[in-house]
């Protein structure tokens, strides 16, 4: 007998829905199958086998992490289909930091409506998320909630796991003074401070269309812009280069996230003539009279990524970032102090 509950339907739970929605992700899903997945969609835990060869101590890296408000952009377009990207990226951004590699990942989605399409739409994006970054989508969650989120709206979030052999972690033990910094360009704004920059356009169904001279597409469409997954290329550089510590650099900006890869004594030395700051970030700061302190506080500023390497294998990093198809240039260096971050 087929699943169904006429009772659960009235009061605004239609499982039929979620069982439409699996079978039109199931098609995005299969894009992400890799060596190591042992089990389909549909059962009560995805199974995993990684491939543990050459490997003499793995250990396992998790990351978690949602999209934000910046969901509030994808419902006023009605555009969900990279939102998804962006929930995949800040977690396998995080976790190959410390050199690991993604094995798999899981999305949460919780939804007022179960509209099979739209959440189709999502997980499209979270499926390309995961080919991005060489991962599997091994399984997931939607929860339909009437009365407690707006039919028309969702939250996403998700976790990832990702295997790096011990003596490989990159935890910022062997940085010194003199390491170069490179950094890696952003897409925009990425997943990170939606509150203000709703705040700053008071973002509505108007003002999401406004353009800027400054900006190719209008203000909702730069927004939207996915995040930027730095996976493979920065895996590509720890494989070539001696890489002693890697920030991701999301909420809290420069002066939050680069401190988190350093050890004590040492200080990061930014060069700001060097860095490529991206137009829509000066029109956040022009519009909402926003102090530049607070910028380097709260956005990427056009850096998604920051690596410190050793002085010899800087232009080495670099090329190999730029031709993996990323834009990636020296910012400055490491130095001695406990400032955290210096703008000179």
């Amino acid at each position: 007998m087929k699943s169904f509950s006429e009772s659960y339907k009235n009061a605004g739970v239609d499982v039929t829905a979620g069982y439409k929605s699996v079978e039109l992700m199931k098609e995005h899903i299969k894009r992400t199958k890799i060596d190591g997945v042992l089990s389909g969609i549909g059962g009560f835990g995805g199974l995993f086998a990684p491939n543990l060869a050459g490997m003499k101590e793995p250990v396992l890296v998790s990351g978690t992490d949602g999209v934000g408000t910046k969901l509030k952009l994808a419902f006023l377009l009605d555009k969900h289909d990279t939102i998804g990207i962006d929930c995949v990226a800040m977690c396998v951004n995080d976790v190959v930091c410390g050199g690991a590699a993604p094995l798999f990942f899981l999305d949460y989605m919780a939804v007022g409506k179960n509209i099979p399409e739209k959440m189709a739409d999502i997980v499209s994006g979270v499926a390309e998320g995961c080919v991005q970054s060489g991962c599997a989508l091994v399984g997931g969650e939607t929860a339909e909630m009437p009365g407690f989120y707006p039919i028309d709206e969702y939250d996403l979030a998700g976790f990832c796991v990702g295997i790096v052999d011990k003596d490989k972690i990159i935890d910022g033990a062997k940085l010194k003074a003199g390491d170069t910094l490179i950094g890696i360009a952003s897409s925009g704004v990425h997943s990170n401070g939606f509150s203000l920059v709703r705040k700053v356009f008071g973002i509505d169904e108007s003002s999401i269309n406004n353009t800027y001279d400054e900006l190719e597409k209008p203000l909702g469409e730069t927004l939207l812009t996915p995040t930027r997954i730095y996976v493979k290329p920065v895996l590509s550089v720890i494989q070539q280069c001696k890489v002693n510590a890697v920030s991701h650099i999301t909420g809290g900006g420069f002066y939050e996230n680069i401190p988190r890869m350093l050890t004590a004594g040492l200080a990061a030395k930014i060069d700001k003539s060097a860095l490529e700051i991206l137009p829509i970030f000066n029109v956040i700061q022009r519009v909402g009279n926003i102090p530049e302190r607070d910028m380097f506080n709260t956005f990427n500023m056009g850096v998604g990524m920051v690596l410190a390497v050793d002085s010899s294998d800087a232009d080495k990093a670099v090329e190999i970032l730029n031709n993996s198809g990323e834009k990636a240039y020296v910012i400055g260096e490491v130095v001695k102090g406990d400032e955290g971050v210096i703008f000179a």
